[in-house]
C-alpha cells in the first residue's frame, strides 16, 4: 500500500528541510558576525604575567578592576549560522568587505590591526606620563623618501625647535606649521647622536587638500623617563584599548586607588595628548562589561548617544573626552561623588 497524499507531503517537507539545512551549513555568506568579546583587567595578570609591568620606579598596588573591552568578530559565517546569530539578538551581521577590504589579504588586515594595537599602547604610555607631568619629546618616526625633510632629517631624530619655537610633542610641531604654506622655508633644530643641529626645510604640498606646508614627516611622541613600561596582552587588535591602558598606568604610578575597589570597564582610542576618540561596537562592549561584573563604564563622548540607547540597565555610563576626564571621574566616584554621565551630557 502506497503513501497517502499527507504522507508524501510530510516526506517532501522533510527532504526540503534537510536540503535547506545542508545548503545552510555549506553556503558561506559575505558577512561577518559581531558580538561581545572578552574583557581584560589592565590591572591584572595573564599567563604571560602582569598586563602592565613597570620597572625602574615605584609602582603601587591597587585593587578593583580596570577592564578593557573587545568585540568578537566571526568570519567564515555559514548561512544557517548567520540566521541563528541574527535571531539570537546577541550578534549583528555586517558586510565582510567593511573588515576585509577587497584587494587586501586577511594577513595584511591582521597586521594592520596589530600595528594599531601597538600604536595604542605607545600613545597610552605617553598620554599617561604627560598627565603625570613627565616631559615628552617629538621624534621623527618616518621620513618620506624624496620628501621636503629627506635631505635634513632621519628617522630617530628628536625635534628640539621649529622656527625658533621649542617643541616637545607632535602637537607642538603642528601648531608651529599651522599657518605655513607650501614653498615656505622653516628652520628646524634637531638632536641626533647627542648633538643639536640647525637646518632649513622648504615645505612641500601634501596634495590632500590641506593648506599648510608639508614636511614629509611622520612624528611620534615619547616620554623622557628613566623607567620602563611594558604592556603584554596577546590576540588583541585595533586602537580601542588605549584609554584603559592609560588609566591603568596612571593608577599604577600614583598612590591610592583610582578604582576605589570597584569594577570599572571602558573603551576608547587615545592620542598621545590625552584626547579620547570614538570607537565601534560600543553596544557589544557594554554587554561584555556587564556580564563580567562591571557597574561603571568609561564612554568616549562621541559614543554616548549609542551607549545610552543600548546600555544595560543600571550601568553607570561616564562621559569622557580626555584622559584627564577619565581620571577625574574615577577620583570623584572613589570619593563618593557622581561624575558627569552620558545621560547628563
Amino acid at each position: 500500500m502506497g503513501l497517502s497524499r499527507r504522507g508524501w507531503t510530510i516526506v517532501l517537507s522533510v527532504v526540503v528541510a534537510a536540503v535547506f539545512v545542508a545548503v545552510g551549513m555549506l553556503v558561506r555568506v559575505p558577512y561577518v558576525a559581531l558580538g561581545p568579546g572578552p574583557t581584560y583587567d589592565t590591572l591584572g595578570t595573564t599567563a604571560s604575567g602582569p598586563v602592565i609591568k613597570i620597572d625602574g620606579t615605584k609602582a603601587y598596588e591597587t585593587s578593583g578592576e580596570l577592564r578593557l573591552t573587545t568585540v568578537s568578530l566571526s568570519d567564515d559565517v555559514r548561512l544557517i549560522d548567520g540566521l541563528g546569530m541574527w535571531i539570537s539578538g546577541r550578534y549583528a551581521l555586517a558586510p565582510r568587505e567593511l573588515y576585509f577590504p577587497p584587494g587586501e589579504t586577511e594577513q595584511e588586515v591582521e597586521e594592520q590591526n596589530a600595528q594599531q594595537f601597538q600604536n595604542s599602547q605607545s600613545a597610552a604610555e605617553v598620554a599617561a606620563l604627560r598627565h603625570l607631568d613627565y616631559p615628552t619629546k617629538a621624534i621623527a618616526k618616518e621620513v618620506v623618501a624624496d620628501g621636503p625633510s629627506s635631505q635634513v632629517l632621519k628617522a630617530g631624530d628628536v625635534l628640539v625647535a621649529v622656527d625658533g619655537t621649542e617643541v616637545s610633542s607632535t602637537e607642538d610641531v603642528h601648531q608651529v606649521i599651522e599657518d605655513t604654506r607650501p614653498g615656505d622655508t622653516i628652520t628646524v633644530s634637531y638632536r641626533r647622536d647627542g648633538a643639536v643641529t640647525r637646518d632649513k626645510i622648504t615645505l612641500g604640498d601634501a596634495q590632500d587638500g590641506r593648506e599648510q606646508g608639508y614636511m614629509g614627516l611622520l612624528l611620534t611622541d615619547e616620554a623622557k623617563v628613566d623607567f620602563d613600561i611594558d604592556i603584554k596582552l596577546a590576540d588583541i587588535g585595533g586602537p580601542s584599548a588605549g584609554l584603559m591602558f592609560a588609566v591603568a598606568i596612571v593608577d599604577r604610578l600614583t598612590p591610592g586607588e583610582l578604582t576605589g575597589g570597584e569594577h570599572i570597564a571602558g573603551t576608547g582610542e587615545i592620542a598621545s595628548d590625552g584626547k579620547v576618540g570614538p570607537i565601534g561596537g560600543i553596544s557589544f562592549k557594554l554587554v561584555a562589561a556587564n556580564e563580567d561584573g562591571a557597574d561603571t563604564f568609561l564612554v568616549p563622548k562621541d559614543n554616548c548617544a549609542e551607549a545610552v540607547r543600548t546600555g544595560p540597565d543600571g550601568m553607570r555610563l561616564v562621559r569622557v573626552n580626555t584622559l584627564d576626564d577619565a581620571v577625574n571621574a574615577l577620583e570623584t566616584i572613589s570619593d563618593g561623588g557622581e561624575p558627569q554621565t552620558c545621560a547628563a551630557s
